[in-house]
């Protein structure tokens, strides 16, 4: 199958599943190797894909001895807006800084996300990607900023709970959001998150022990429904999941038993904005799975380098 009838077939699954989707996925470690891009290069809203960035810079504060991760910190009434894990507790919590990231990365915990990146700061993640020459990331604050953004556009007081406006608000609201916007909010291209994921994955984006760090967080996400869905038992997912209302992202490094690895950046835009959309879902993991299935018959494996095909 040609590069350009695998790209026709992933357009179609997530046709099928009522959505527009961009894609990009390329072989860990293998510098102008193949690659599978559909829309690779568009601008996307990253949604809590942005986490990942967030998470290289605090591995690094902790790598360079400026964070002591054991030490603890308050998440407080301010930074609970529902939800999961912290941001969603009754009361204010204390948790130490390692565990605070775990929740972030993990269960996408938006409190937690904040408070680490008010602790890492706005300069330190921006320096992650302009180390990384990833020109076309941007980074609109944290949380907090992005559901600001959004009640503000509702037009209704800071203070409200965004579940509760988004449901007041009438379709054509939803749709003028500035956070579904790649132009006005924190945003990229699948390409640049498979380039940063890819640092992450060999020790470029980072010290050693922090992108170890990252790595091993990352692939302990609790969301299967998404890029997991597309891959049988065997195979390792290590990812993060982005959600806002249309808007279904997974992006993540796919590895094999044969040592081979991938990374794989998809995201959506559904045509509907319903909360629940499984089909939506399932297509990150089927999009996923047939640009990998083709990379892999594009190069060889180490076993077959090694002349062990033979």
């Amino acid at each position: 199958m040609t590069d350009h009838a695998v790209s026709d077939d992933i357009a179609a699954v997530f046709a099928a599943a009522g959505a527009t989707g961009f894609l990009h996925a390329r072989e860990v470690g293998v510098d102008d190797g193949p690659e599978i891009s559909v829309g690779g290069d568009d601008p996307v809203v990253l949604a809590s894909v942005f986490k990942i960035p967030v998470a290289v810079a605090y591995a690094r504060e902790v790598a360079a001895g400026r964070l002591d991760p054991a030490e603890r910190a308050r998440v407080t009434s301010r930074y609970r807006i529902g939800g999961i894990g912290t941001a969603g507790c009754a009361d204010d919590v204390e948790m130490s800084w390692r565990d605070l990231a775990l929740f972030m990365l993990t269960m996408s915990d938006n409190a937690a996300t904040d408070v680490v990146f008010h602790r890492v700061g706005q300069e330190a993640v921006d320096r992650v990607l302009a180390d990384l020459g990833l020109g076309r990331t941007r980074l609109v604050g944290c949380c907090e900023d992005l559901f600001a953004s959004l009640l503000a556009d509702l037009g209704v007081s800071a203070d409200d709970d965004v579940d509760a406006a988004l449901a007041a608000a009438t379709p054509e609201q939803v749709w003028k959001l500035a956070v579904l916007d790649p132009s006005r909010t924190t945003a990229s291209t699948p390409r640049e998150i498979t380039t940063l994921l890819d640092a992450i994955w060999t020790d470029r984006a980072a010290a050693s022990e922090a992108c170890a760090t990252v790595r091993d967080i990352m692939a302990h996400q609790v969301w299967p429904h998404r890029l997991t869905s597309g891959f049988d038992a065997g195979v390792t997912i290590a990812a993060k999941t982005g959600t806002l209302p249309a808007v279904r992202n997974e992006a993540g490094v796919v590895s094999y038993p044969d040592g081979r690895r991938y990374a794989v950046a998809v995201f959506t835009r559904a045509e509907s904005l319903v909360d629940r959309q499984p089909a939506v879902d399932a297509s990150i993991g089927r999009a996923a799975r047939l640009a990998i299935d083709h990379l892999r018959t594009l190069t060889p494996t180490p076993h077959d380098l090694a002349g062990g095909g033979q």
